[in-house]
């Protein structure tokens, strides 16, 4: 495990040092020696600093860019027409830069959390409350095994590390089993729904609410685990889902945004939809304290800062087919608009207006329209995590430098949770309280309640729908493949990921869309999704440092 001990530790060092200039109130900054000092761990606001770390500097390289390229790309709710083509096409190898960047950055989030846990354990003085000890440690167990969460989930078994200074001595760390690593951050989350507090101790931090939204999405999962490919997901775990999230839903204070679109737009950090986010300072020179995915996703320098590379990304044709009232036509496009006012607050269609982004233009500025270009190909752009210039978020922005969160647990989600796991292994479902808890998240989008009984399809497509972009559908589709590989391939297979037109019916103000193929790109509009390549394989460069990740895993 050399090579697993060399990103943990040097990147250790590397995480105090470019923090110290973060402006957000939450990140309070600790000294470049607060990781590995022991007499910083003396009073609670020095506990509290050390473990702010844990919000956002240990997932920086999962967030630049693996998370929509794993979370979306990979899963064919978005693509990359000439960049990242390893995860559109299904192709991910050893060597595609963001396998390696994300399982680097997973273990970093492990590491930092069990080093935190270490020090509290081991320094913290008598100046630091009961309280405060016993939650910054719930804080960073409870990374820890949000962190194996997407380990298990993209590569399958995965060595467990509780202890990184065990493993200086110890040659013979191996994979632990599927199951085994779900048992072990099932078991972490319930201990860390004891230890975290009530009400959270300051804005954006984590309580026991958060916990417990965890625990619902694990056991949704876990159900699945346990049913090994078979179709018949374990009932208690279905159970302890619904028992989770209900509670959630009814006693804690989070609560859905009346407005879909607000939940993206400046500033929207820690609202009341917003049960646990990644908190980014816009910290100009402080690299790794902020958020740069928009950097990466904006389609134009109009609408940007100095940034805005995302020209050739946007919705695929698959996705776009699931909003109501766009609709296949004989020819094989696509027609139609939706009242689904998630679209617009996902993906930019021609025509489409902004009012809260400012567009340079020649000669000018105006509120953005998004443009209609091209002949026989353009691309709907992306708009979730883009806000725009600095102008139009109080000048916290620059190249590659946004304030704004990422989103890790949405109140939403809780709510199909409970839908999902009350339809559990049935064909369907009409059962009031699951009705009630999918409607409050479809109507929200401005579309009709949903009156037909709920199927795992019609959750399926809510869930695409509701959380594209925010790097959730590939994890969707694991959970599904544990259950029902051969459904989760054929959704996969049955997508079409190549390029296409759009055209309003009238610019700058369209009613209508036409959706039209481009004939001459006949190649890679479709993946070949099987057993053998749905997970991730375990980068190159960690195989060779460590061959015993070669070995079978065993159970931990």
């Amino acid at each position: 495990m050399k090579r697993i001990h060399f990103v943990l530790y040097s990147f250790l060092l590397m995480l105090v040092v470019g923090l110290s200039a973060c402006s957000k109130d939450f990140l309070e900054r600790p000294p470049t020696d607060a990781i590995v000092d022991g007499s910083f761990y003396q009073t609670d606001e020095q506990v509290l600093a050390a473990t702010s770390l844990l919000y956002s500097r240990v997932w920086f390289d999962y967030n630049d860019k693996a998370s929509y390229n794993l979370g979306d790309f990979r899963a064919g709710t978005a693509y990359s027409a000439w960049n990242d083509r390893g995860n559109v096409l299904f192709n991910t190898t050893g060597n595609t830069p963001e396998n390696g960047t994300a399982w680097r950055s997973f273990f970093i989030v492990v590491g930092q959390s069990n080093l935190a846990i270490e020090n509290i354990n081991r320094y913290a003085g008598a100046g630091v409350s009961p309280e405060v000890k016993k939650m910054a440690i719930a804080e960073a167990r409870y990374m820890r095994a949000l962190a194996y969460r997407f380990l298990v989930m993209n590569w399958g078994a995965v060595p467990i590390i509780e202890n990184n200074l065990a493993l200086l001595s110890d040659t013979s760390i191996t994979r632990n089993t599927v199951s085994s690593v779900w048992r072990f951050i099932t078991n972490e989350m319930r201990a860390v729904v004891e230890d975290l507090p009530l009400t959270s101790m300051r804005p954006g931090r984590l309580n026991k609410w958060a916990a417990e939204a965890m625990l619902a999405r694990f056991y949704l999962t876990r159900a699945g685990v346990s049913a090994e490919g078979n179709g018949q997901r374990n009932q208690q775990f279905l159970d302890s889902a619904k028992y989770y999230a209900e509670r959630v839903i009814t006693q804690s204070p989070y609560r859905l945004l009346s407005n879909y679109a607000d939940l993206f737009k400046y500033p929207y950090d820690n609202n009341s939809e917003s049960i646990f986010s990644l908190q980014w300072a816009y910290s100009p020179g402080a690299w790794g304290s902020q958020n740069s995915t928009p950097a990466y996703l904006a389609y134009s320098a109009d609408i940007a800062n100095g940034d805005g590379w995302g020209g050739d990304k946007g919705a695929t044709w698959w996705m776009i087919s699931l909003y109501d009232g766009i609709t296949a036509t004989p020819s094989g496009g696509l027609q139609g608009r939706t009242l689904d006012q998630r679209l617009k607050a996902t993906f930019m269609l021609p025509g489409f207006h902004y009012p809260e982004i400012t567009q340079s233009i020649p000669g000018g500025k105006q509120e953005l329209v998004f443009p209609f270009t091209g002949s026989d190909n353009n691309f709907l752009s992306i708009k979730k995590y883009v806000c725009g210039k600095a102008e139009d978020m109080d000048g916290k922005a620059a190249q590659q430098y946004y304030e704004y969160d990422t989103y890790m647990m949405r109140l939403a989600e809780v709510y199909l949770i409970y839908a999902e796991a009350e339809l559990g292994n049935q064909a369907s479902t009409s059962d009031a309280k699951a009705m009630a808890y999918f409607n409050a998240v479809h109507t929200r989008s401005g579309l009709p309640e949903y009156e037909e009984e709920l199927t795992i399809d019609v959750i399926q497509k809510e869930r695409f729908i509701e959380f594209a972009m925010e790097g959730m559908a590939w994890y969707d589709l694991v959970s599904l493949h544990y259950w029902n590989p051969t459904k989760a391939y054929e959704i996969l297979n049955s997508q079409d990921r190549g390029l296409f037109f759009t055209q309003p019916d009238k610019f700058p103000d369209p009613t209508n869309w036409t959706f039209t193929k481009t004939p001459w790109a006949t190649q890679d509009r479709t993946i070949n999704a099987n057993s053998g390549n749905f997970l991730l394989p375990i980068p190159a460069a960690e195989l060779s440092q460590a061959p015993n990740l070669n070995k079978p895993p065993v159970d931990y």
